[in-house]
């Protein structure tokens, strides 16, 4: 009779793991169990596939050309009007849904704890998790009806991300429209390909990327839900931008204008050597080129008006149709390999920290999805208005620059809706974006005085 543990061993020994046998012989009966329920979990058809494939490159054949993009400073005021009207129709009719990437932790900015529960040192002290939940609040008031919010976790943060909301009491959502689901994980594997222990009992596993999105909506039930709401657009962004204009009426008024089944925004780069992904064609294909896979030449290369060729920076910002996301959630995009330095248990059940790049990790990235369509939308933003990375813990992306990105921005919404310079000179004022979601309604003297404004 077939046991579980049979199971387990046929297949270490099929895909050349034996050193998971050795490893569960060792060990007490509960924590064999354990050991060996982790192992039948894990697809080692697909472990094996990542593993031999070799990593997405520029090759010599790929044929890269720019992207065509519409930039939203070129529409003119009836233009701007009609896609305003056209996005807030969808958002009334409950057709927005929005998916926040979750699944970081805020080690590399000094932070225990989930990245989103981070705190960058505004006035109000708001989380980003916060500030996100505020601006979607602001949408659904003026909307009339919630905006679902999908929030993709990982395995090692999803409870304390989930207590989090709890304990804040959903920052004022309903708990019914938070959907919580984890990210996907892969084991990771030495340099010979032999899957990694983190402890005597346990897998190394780490989150296998944001491509998994579409797989995780739909085993988790989260694209069943969708559907049963009718939601027909859903606007996809990462938990570390403390800018995010979340289900942003006027992009989703673009995106269902022009129909392609996924749109983005973008920004221009700021230098040709800027660490963000590249939007382009390759190969005729929408796709996003990484910055490490960027060739030198493609790079520095300009156009007649002295500016950068391949110059659309990929923010991670998209929206994708629901039913593009439904027929491409079960697709094979490829696995991307990252060499990084894992802690494992060695053969004598030591725990052994590696100094340099031990073992591969395998992830896909949700930009993999594009070539899969024809067409996509790209809308190029201003960059001070919708992009400001929480990546590094000082300097470039930091709490401190995106904390001055939000005080500028906020200094241009007083200055545009009236407010004389001098009542705000020289001080840095937070406007919370239950107050206003992008600028709108600041020119209430009540409003105004709450800042402790004065408009005269």
């Amino acid at each position: 009779m077939e046991t579980k543990r049979s199971r387990a061993e046929a297949l270490v020994q099929q895909y050349k793991q034996e050193h998971l046998l050795r490893c569960i012989s060792r060990l007490p009966e509960e924590r064999a169990e354990r050991l060996i329920d982790q192992i039948l979990r894990i697809d080692f058809t697909q472990l094996r596939s990542a593993m031999r494939t070799p990593a997405p490159s520029i090759s010599g054949q790929s044929r890269l050309e720019p992207m065509d993009a519409a930039d939203w400073d070129d529409f003119d005021a009836r233009q701007r009007a009609d896609f305003e009207a056209k996005g807030w129709d969808l958002l009334r009719s409950g057709s927005v849904g929005a998916i926040v990437v979750a699944g970081g932790q805020g080690s590399r900015l000094g932070h225990e704890g989930p990245k989103g529960t981070f705190d960058i040192g505004l006035p109000s002290g708001k989380s980003l998790f916060q500030l996100q939940a505020e601006r979607l609040l602001n949408l659904s008031r003026r909307a009339g009806r919630p905006i679902p919010w999908y929030i993709m976790t990982s395995p090692e943060n999803h409870a304390e991300t989930v207590q989090f909301f709890k304990a804040a009491h959903y920052f004022g959502y309903a708990e019914d429209d938070c959907f919580f689901f984890p990210q996907g994980v892969m084991p990771a594997v030495d340099m010979d390909g032999s899957i990694l222990l983190s402890g005597p009992d346990e897998i190394s596993l780490a989150p296998s990327g944001n491509g998994e999105c579409f797989a995780a909506l739909k085993q988790s039930g989260a694209l069943e839900d969708m559907k049963r709401r009718g939601v027909a657009w859903l606007f996809y962004y990462n938990v570390d931008n403390a800018l995010i204009q979340a289900a942003d009426p006027l992009f989703v008024g673009v995106a269902a204008h022009l129909g392609h089944p996924i749109a983005t925004k973008a920004v221009e780069k700021a230098y040709p050597e800027e660490k963000v992904g590249i939007l382009c064609l390759r190969d005729g294909r929408p796709s996003v080129v990484e910055y490490t896979d960027v060739p030198e030449e493609v790079m520095l290369q300009k156009d007649g008006k002295d500016k950068l060729l391949f110059g659309l920076g990929n923010v991670s910002i998209h929206l994708f149709r629901l039913d593009y996301i439904e027929r491409h959630a079960d697709a094979a995009i490829p696995y991307h390999k990252a060499h990084k330095i894992i802690k494992y248990i060695g053969e004598n059940g030591e725990l052994i920290r590696p100094e340099t790049p031990n073992a591969y990790k395998f992830e896909r990235f949700i930009f993999d999805f594009f070539p899969l369509a024809d067409r996509m939308t790209v809308l190029k933003m201003k960059r001070e208005e919708q992009f400001a990375p929480v990546k590094n813990k000082d300097g470039v992306d930091s709490p401190a620059s995106a904390r001055r990105l939000v005080f500028d921005l906020h200094r241009k919404w007083l200055l545009e809706a009236g407010v004389p310079a001098s009542a705000i000179q020289g001080r840095d004022i937070e406007i919370s974006p239950l107050l206003s979601y992008g600028g709108e309604g600041l020119e209430q003297p009540d409003l105004l005085r709450s800042l402790g404004i004065s408009s005269e």
